[in-house]
């Protein structure tokens, strides 16, 4: 029987020489993941179980990410939970203040998620790791718990969208764009748990960074996961980084789609998704004249190290508009070091920006960023609903890291080329 990546891997973890879509099946889970928000909930519903360990202290991942350093009492007591969960049951992937970074971008940094791997993350946008040949997907609190104790979990084989990207990216234009345009094409439910494999030229010859910020997104049209089958650009970023063995699956050539959709990107410009969802997408020249108060890069989806190169390619030379705030958020430790020595700082301090400590932050409208009533911010980010960043009456628009940048410095959301 032909399957597609996302079935291949489905199946090799439940015992099974094949799947197909709605079925039902149980899986070993090779990574489960809690951050500070959704973790705690785990471990009360773990503790309730009267579970005497977790199934395996190197395949559970415990990161403090979203409210860390803590930003007030509460927030200190839900890291103090995952801290103490973490030390009683010798938790080996927990990651302390000052060695930690936004999740989705700290696996992949550290080799702790690999090809062909089943990941399970109490966060909906788990579905990064899909960029890796993965498959990967959000769960609830509870599912974590379960996972945390048994090391499996059942799942419906879902359906899979191919997406087959053709042609050649104009300036600017990244994997942000890319999925934006996809999301504004299809809906926000128009990939409801299904999985969303994008292939085609241009994710062949697409960089890590941009396949991990696609997969990101998936969640955003209803996506169960995103995923790219693992190539040489793969191999070259997990095979330094890998502490243990991995293996790579690929679609078959005929295997069944639920639907393929063809893309091309010849004439693609970057993208801006409106208030108030990531489907209500504009070309940059559609934009018109939107004044904003705040400008973020950063997130799990755009706080790579190249995203921060990009942005101080448009930044450099240049001071940000009088009454706009530009917060640049490094998604690791590592990517925060590695541009304090690149000098990426220098160009963001001299351009008027302040530089944050790796979080989730304003994102979620945690902190580090909150928006007031009626303020407008351009973001990295990867959602933009009522009350997103702040108050229920400001409005998020999400760009790329070059459009952010650019309209930092006019005051406006403007690309690039209006510099």
């Amino acid at each position: 029987m032909t399957m597609t990546i996302t079935e291949k891997i489905l199946a090799s973890h439940a015992g099974l020489e094949s799947v197909s879509p709605g079925q039902l099946i149980n899986a070993r889970i090779d990574i489960a993941l809690g951050n500070d928000i959704t973790a705690p909930i785990s471990i009360e519903r773990f503790q309730k179980a009267g579970a005497a360990r977790v199934f395996d202290k190197k395949k559970v991942v415990l990161v403090p990410d979203h409210f860390a350093p803590n930003k007030d009492i509460k927030s200190a007591e839900q890291c103090r939970a995952m801290r103490e969960f973490a030390h009683t049951y010798d938790i080996e992937h927990y990651f302390e203040v000052g060695q930690a970074g936004i999740e989705h971008a700290l696996l992949p940094e550290q080799g702790i998620v690999l090809p062909g791997d089943l990941v399970i993350g109490a966060d909906s946008h788990t579905c990064t790791y899909g960029a890796l040949g993965a498959f990967s997907t959000g769960v609830g609190s509870t599912d974590l718990a379960a996972a945390m104790i048994t090391g499996e979990l059942w799942f419906k084989v879902p359906e899979t969208i191919r997406f087959n990207y053709t042609g050649q990216r104009q300036p600017w234009v990244g994997g942000k764009d890319l999925i934006l345009y996809t999301i504004g094409r299809i809906g926000v439910d128009g990939a409801l748990y299904r999985a969303m494999e994008f292939t085609g030229e241009v994710i062949d010859s697409l960089p890590m960074e941009d396949r991990l910020t696609m997969a990101n997104m998936a969640i955003e049209a209803g996506g169960k996961n995103g995923i790219i089958v693992p190539d040489d650009i793969t191999e070259a970023y997990v095979k330094d980084r890998a502490k243990r063995p991995y293996e790579f699956f690929k679609s078959d050539p005929d295997a069944h789609y639920a639907e393929v959709i063809d893309i091309d990107v010849s004439q693609l410009e970057p993208q801006v998704a409106f208030p108030h969802l990531p489907s209500n997408t504009r070309g940059i020249s559609d934009v018109g004249d939107v004044i904003i108060d705040q400008a973020i890069i950063g997130s799990c989806t755009n706080g790579r190290i190249s995203d921060l190169r990009i942005s101080a390619e448009v930044l450099k030379g240049n001071r940000i508009a009088k009454n706009v705030r530009l917060i640049v958020i490094p998604a690791t430790q590592q990517i925060y070091r590695q541009a304090m020595h690149e000098g990426l700082f220098d160009i963001f301090l001299d351009a008027g920006a302040v530089i944050s400590l790796p979080t989730c932050g304003p994102c979620l409208g945690g902190y580090m960023g909150v928006l007031a009533r009626g303020e407008r911010a351009v973001a990295t980010t990867n959602r933009n609903f009522v009350g997103r960043m702040g108050h229920a009456e400001s409005e998020v628009y999400l760009a790329n890291p070059a459009v952010t940048a650019a309209s930092a410095i006019l005051g406006k959301i403007a690309g690039p080329a209006e510099l």
